[in-house]
């Protein structure tokens, strides 16, 4: 008897081996995504600025998928920025903006960010700007 549940045993784990894997899903691995959001640029450099002046910068993407992207959340790193940007649908093809109004009260080197996330993408995008102010 204990010979036959040891076989039983054996078969069950033997046949388990012979699933491909194509039914089941492993939610950890990831597949690499080519993102459907083309950025002109993601850093801009906008030089010296004047101190208690507010300086506009402006952030252009493409939409390069085959949907519509829509920015869901866009968010300064400081109380200093302000952000604006596209809240219609970027249908593939056309171009959407994201503009970041900086008012700079200190003197000196900066480096700002502001996260954007659509729902084109899993990772929120960080664009940065920086310059100095005199």
């Amino acid at each position: 008897m204990k010979t036959l549940k040891i076989s039983l045993l054996a078969l069950t784990f033997g046949l388990m081996s012979f699933n491909s894997g194509n039914t089941i899903t492993d939610p950890f691995v990831k597949t690499a995504a080519i993102s459907a959001v083309s950025w002109k640029s993601d850093m801009i450099e906008v030089g010296e600025i004047q101190q208690n002046q507010p300086k506009n910068i402006e952030f252009e993407f493409t939409n390069t998928g085959k949907t519509d992207i829509v920015i869901t959340n866009v968010r300064p790193t400081c109380g200093c920025t302000v952000a604006d940007y596209t809240k219609t649908p970027i249908k593939p093809g056309e171009k959407g903006k994201v503009n970041a109004t900086f008012n700079a009260a200190v003197k000196g080197a900066f480096t700002k960010t502001i996260t954007v996330t659509t729902n084109a993408e899993e990772t929120p995008k960080s664009l940065t700007f920086k310059g100095t102010v005199i």
